[in-house]
């Protein structure tokens, strides 16, 4: 940041992005870049920033920048890692209610939410930091009978250059999952926001400059839209993480497979919530309406189905109407929630609403699209086949089906060809957690709702549709690393099996052996 003008280097990040002008472009590095696009409120469409559209040439050298900056970054080891790890969560720490302004002014939703994400990301960077020697570093293995000779060594070597490319929902916990896991491993990393957040991705790679200037570079940012990702999918980075949709994640993994750059891809979800027959039927109603409607329903985790059984169905429908209708989206301070971040999902969750009520739906609150702020809404009566189940909306609306029992409703939960996360509702902890197990998902929280995404040991990622790969806890740290083995031969065996020097007999007595050590197992 040394070098921005005088009059900017005494203005807060959030600051600087609203007096970005198209020779400066903000604090992102245009390169030889020329053009650019503007970032803007979707509450009230106000530019919040300019930036560069960063062409293939652009993507290319901040690759090639950040790799001397990786092998700087890896040669500090865990110590300095973690460190300087703990110095980028302190500037975050002390600068979050400025972080929390600026994604409310360029997601929309409330300033408050805004300071739950950041904490999340800023708990994550900590376990990160904290844990990454524990689960990469060198470790003596057991060579076996075979190689008794041997000492056996693993360790989890870093990949270099990671690219990333991150969602605008959860701007900076989702892709931190990606970015703070693939640092703390040793890897420098080359974040592509989303257009729709390209100055929340700016700003936490002017404070990570600002917070560990000595590896500046092991952090960039690069802006743009498809075809800056397509650009960092083609770089040659050691992997690349995304976040987004199925169709977009199919293109990026095509984008990928021309060099053969392996790919984490955490996609969408349609996630479902069980409420079983003995479950506390207001805490899952208040659980239930908060995994709908945070975020303007704008959540991959958040709650989309639920199915309660008929014993507890009308007392749950009762219970969720009447949070609902206490709630109002919009841009002031007593919001629940803001607007549509981006403009085309308004139109996904007015066909979903359209096929629900068609098909022989009804929506008891809500219903109507007018606009990017779109009223809570809570749909009854819906058939499976309607996109409203079977596609992610993405918006504030919830289905709730009655059911005969848990089993159908496990039946119908995973009737889908998403599996991303979900939840469960009930007394019995028995009951609970075989239901969960047995629900396909990447993810499942009992008598709660999207708590395993706060839990920063627990892995997070999901299969088929949605995705595959982890980050988080210990797999998010081997994610992004390669499993490097080595043997130390201590002494040498009087007769050498890997060897054409071996005496004939040598096989015939190895065979003896197995037989008397493994051949009495049926």
């Amino acid at each position: 940041m040394s070098n921005l003008p005088g009059n900017l280097r005494h203005m807060s990040l959030a600051e600087q992005m609203d007096t970005v002008t198209a020779g400066a472009a903000g604090t992102v590095d245009r390169h030889a870049t020329t053009e650019t696009f503007e970032s803007t409120n979707p509450a009230t469409g106000a530019v919040v920033g300019v930036f560069p559209v960063h062409d293939d040439s652009a993507v290319q050298e901040t690759v090639e920048r950040a790799r001397p900056a990786a092998q700087r970054w890896a040669e500090l080891g865990f110590d300095g890692r973690r460190q300087r790890l703990a110095a980028y969560r302190g500037y975050l720490a002390r600068r979050l209610h400025e972080l929390a302004d600026l994604v409310h002014r360029e997601n929309g939703k409330p300033h408050a939410d805004a300071i739950l994400e950041i904490t999340l990301a800023i708990d994550h960077l900590a376990w990160a930091g904290t844990h990454a020697r524990k689960t990469l570093g060198e470790r003596r293995v057991r060579a076996g009978m075979l190689a008794a000779n041997h000492a056996a060594y693993l360790e989890y070597q870093p990949l270099g250059v990671v690219g990333v490319i991150g969602p605008w929902n959860y701007p900076v916990f989702t892709p931190m999952g990606s970015i703070a896991y693939a640092l703390a491993a040793g890897n420098a990393v080359v974040f592509k926001p989303s257009e729709y957040t390209p100055a929340v991705g700016a700003w936490l790679a002017a404070a990570w400059r600002a917070a560990v200037p000595d590896v500046a570079d092991a952090f960039q940012v690069v802006t743009g839209f498809g075809e800056t990702g397509a650009a960092l999918c083609r770089a040659g980075v050691g992997k690349l993480a995304f976040t987004g949709s199925a169709p977009t994640g199919r293109k990026v993994m095509a984008a990928c497979a021309e060099t053969l750059t392996p790919v984490l891809m955490e996609l969408g979800g349609k996630d479902a919530m069980i409420v079983d027959d003995d479950a506390d039927v207001a805490a899952a109603a208040d659980a239930a309406v908060w995994g709908a409607m945070s975020n303007a329903g704008q959540t991959c985790i958040g709650i989309e189905r639920v199915y309660a059984t008929a014993p507890v169905y009308d007392r749950f429908v009762a219970e969720v109407t009447e949070r609902v209708r206490g709630l109002r989206p919009g841009s002031d301070d007593e919001a629940a929630y803001g607007p549509m971040t981006m403009a085309a999902q308004t139109d996904v969750v007015k066909r979903h609403l359209e096929d629900a009520t068609s098909s022989g739906g009804r929506a008891v609150l809500g219903g109507t699209v007018d606009g990017g702020f779109i009223p809570p809404t809570v749909l009854l009566d819906v058939p499976e086949s309607s996109s409203a189940v079977r596609e992610e909306t993405f918006g504030p609306t919830l289905t709730i089906t009655r059911v005969a029992d848990a089993e159908e409703a496990l039946a119908r939960t995973n009737a889908t060809s998403y599996g991303l996360a979900g939840a469960v509702f009930s007394r019995s902890k028995a009951r609970a957690m075989d239901l969960a197990r047995r629900m396909r998902s990447g993810m499942t929280s009992v008598n709660s709702v999207l708590t395993f995404a706060s839990i920063p040991a627990l892995p997070f990622g999901g299969v088929g549709e949605s995705g595959f790969g982890r980050i988080h806890g210990e797999d998010g740290l081997k994610e992004f690393t390669r499993a490097k083995a080595i043997t130390r031969q201590r002494y040498a065996l009087p007769v050498n099996l890997m060897s054409f020097t071996r005496p004939p007999a040598a096989a015939d007595a190895l065979a003896r052996v197995m037989g008397m050590v493994h051949g009495r197992h049926r």
